[in-house]
């Protein structure tokens, strides 16, 4: 039975760094890992020559992540920017917690290949709580210790 495949919610910054990714991938590194190949190939009796089975290797590491590339761009959602104010996918958080102040990106770890910030799953404990919140919210979620964590929202802008 073949997986249902989900929906990736990425920033337009997000896809695009993936599609230059899946361009790379498919082009110039491909194209030098087959004449690495190649080369191991030439050096003869390939049951003990380590370059071309650390090739080959490489190899199927590369076309693995192409066809994950293939699958997230055919299956992705741009997020249209959430209002500033308001905690949506894609926005860029500064929370108060335990008396720190952080920055974070609500939304996939795809999005992270955009940002140098650390992203927030909207599924965990933390991002289902702040989802929807706006500037001045405190809210709480139920840390994995069973302990009721309070957030204090700062600020939440769309991510650029």
């Amino acid at each position: 039975m073949a997986q249902e495949e989900k929906t990736v919610l990425l920033t337009q910054e997000a896809y695009d760094k993936l599609k230059e990714e899946l361009a790379y991938r498919e082009g110039e590194y491909r194209e030098e890992i087959t004449e690495r190949i190649a080369a191991a190939r030439a050096e003869g009796d390939l049951s003990e020559n380590g370059g071309y089975q650390a090739a080959r290797e490489e190899q199927g590491k590369n076309e693995g992540r192409i066809n994950e590339l293939i699958v997230k761009l055919r299956n992705a959602k741009i997020l249209e920017a959430p209002d500033a104010g308001t905690v949506g996918n894609g926005s860029l958080v500064t929370i108060e917690l335990a008396g720190r102040e952080m920055k974070y990106v609500l939304g996939s770890r795809d999005i992270a290949v955009a940002t140098d910030y650390d992203v927030i799953s909207p599924e965990s404990p933390i991002g289902a709580a702040i989802l929807g919140a706006h500037e001045g919210d405190v809210v709480t979620y139920k840390a994995p210790n069973g302990r009721d964590i309070s957030v204090t929202i700062k600020e939440s802008k769309p991510l650029d």
